[in-house]
């Protein structure tokens, strides 16, 4: 049971360490503050736990072998890809023309924007940073089907199957927790950098056109 515990979490880290939506959705959101990143960490953590509860009941299953529900979500998570990131190239569009309309130089206020909410956001509001991250995670179809072929591999000979895929999907999730919570601290250990306003937007432009970019990716592949 220990080797394949250690051997799942070393599964586990390779997947994390893949970059996909997941990953660029946190950073993005890392960048408007630590707490928002975290919150949208434990949304796509849950949404893991969701997939891997689904399949250790089967139903995944079912998505893996019907071309049109699979076709479905994968044209719905394209949509909530690109529309998140179309949302984030026209807050990094509108930051940018205010900072032309303030004082240039003024390294203060460069600060209190970076810990300031942008424009149609608020950084107190948990559960909009949580639900970003959940329904990244529910829409992208991959991660159903994922879930279905990774877990059942490490399901020692002999053990209940339905406990165990839902212990190790829960294993997974709350590893995956502190994988990303990393990536959290890592933005925050940065903010002296990242508070100059044309780095945070550059930064911004970049996120927001990867998310579009795996959006349309997702949308056109088979």
């Amino acid at each position: 049971m220990l080797s394949t515990l250690f051997a799942f979490l070393g599964a586990c880290t390779l997947i994390a360490a893949s970059p996909g939506p997941s990953t660029v959705l946190i950073i993005r959101q890392s960048l408007a503050s630590r707490r928002a990143g975290l919150l949208t960490v434990l949304g796509n953590e849950t949404g893991i736990f969701i997939w891997g509860l689904v399949a250790a009941f089967g139903l995944t299953g079912l998505l893996a072998a019907s071309e049109v529900a699979y076709n479905v979500m994968r044209i719905t998570g394209a949509v909530v890809l690109v529309g998140f990131g179309l949302q984030t190239l026209r807050s990094a569009r509108r930051e940018g023309r205010e900072a032309k309309e303030r004082a240039a130089g003024e390294e203060r206020e460069a600060a209190e924007a970076f810990a300031a909410p942008a424009p149609g956001e608020r950084h107190d509001s948990g559960w909009r940073s949580y639900r970003v991250g959940l329904v990244v995670n529910l829409a992208n179809p991959k991660a159903a089907v994922f879930a279905l072929s990774f877990l059942p591999q490490f399901v020692p000979s002999g053990a209940p199957e339905l406990p165990t895929m839902v212990a190790l999907a829960a294993v997974w999730a709350v590893y995956e927790v502190g994988y990303y919570s990393v990536y959290v601290w890592c933005v925050g250990r940065l903010k002296g950098l990242l508070s100059r306003g044309a780095v945070r937007r550059g930064m911004e432009r970049v996120s927001g056109g990867v998310l579009v970019a795996l959006g349309v990716r997702m949308a056109i592949e088979g």
